[in-house]
């Protein structure tokens, strides 16, 4: 009679209705926050940048001269302005392309190599533009990228005579040419970056010529120039700060 009784505990479901061994071997999911590169930005940069400027003469009152090196000289100084730009991700790769503009004071000169009358070559870059395409490779919140593309500067040039600072010539021109450069861009927090940035900018040798003045005859020089600019970089970008990875 007893048999049926509660001899067995077999049948009996456990306390509570808990999980199996299994189910506790296994454990919770465990869920990651990836960064994500994805989106427009836009932000502020600055910092400093040094231009080589040398100078041949190849025609004075209009008339051709063997060219002739004036020397050269770096223009010093900083730079600050702003960038915009689009990137996406294909998992660890991340694509993109930007323009920034750039508020410039670089200045500097170096006395004429070929004057009778002792005067002195002057170069002021006032602005300075890149429009560019960037691939990068990611670590999560860290991006090292490699960028290239163009580049304008927008430059003055002067020469006056060493001995009172008179000027006699000056002109100005814009040239375009191209730029490569290199970076490393931190997460700090949701949406927002900061980053370390080096640019070469290759702008070529074009010819410049100073109109005459009442002091001076017309002339024209080559001025070769290469600009090399370090910044510092704040981004905000605009989207969704990390995604889940499971």
């Amino acid at each position: 009679m007893g048999g049926d009784g509660s001899g067995s505990g077999g049948d009996r479901p456990r306390a509570g209705g808990g999980s199996s061994g299994a189910d506790l071997l296994q454990g919770p999911a465990i869920i990651a926050a990836v960064y994500d590169w994805s989106g427009f930005y836009i932000g502020l940069n600055g910092g400093g940048a040094s231009s080589r400027e040398c100078y041949t003469v190849f025609s004075v009152a209009g008339a051709a001269v063997n060219p002739n090196s004036e020397g050269c000289h770096s223009a010093t100084g900083a730079v600050a302005g702003g960038q915009i730009g689009y990137r996406w991700q294909a998992s660890s790769w991340v694509f993109g392309i930007e323009g920034q503009g750039d508020w410039a004071n670089l200045k500097g000169s170096n006395a004429s190599l070929t004057a009778v009358v002792p005067y002195t070559n002057q170069t002021k870059i006032n602005s300075i533009g890149l429009f560019t395409g960037q691939i990068g490779y990611t670590w999560n919140s860290v991006l090292l990228y490699l960028k290239g593309g163009a580049a304008v500067t927008n430059n003055s040039y002067s020469s006056f005579f060493t001995a009172t600072g008179v000027a006699f010539n000056q002109a100005s021109d814009t040239r375009w040419g191209g730029a490569v450069g290199t970076g490393i861009e931190f997460g700090f927090a949701p949406n927002w970056s900061v980053a370390l940035e080096y640019d070469h900018l290759f702008m070529g040798n074009p010819s410049v010529t100073f109109p005459a003045t009442a002091n001076a005859v017309t002339r024209s020089d080559n001025i070769r120039q290469g600009v090399d600019m370090g910044t510092v970089r704040v981004n905000y970008r605009f989207g969704g700060p990390v995604i889940a990875k499971y």
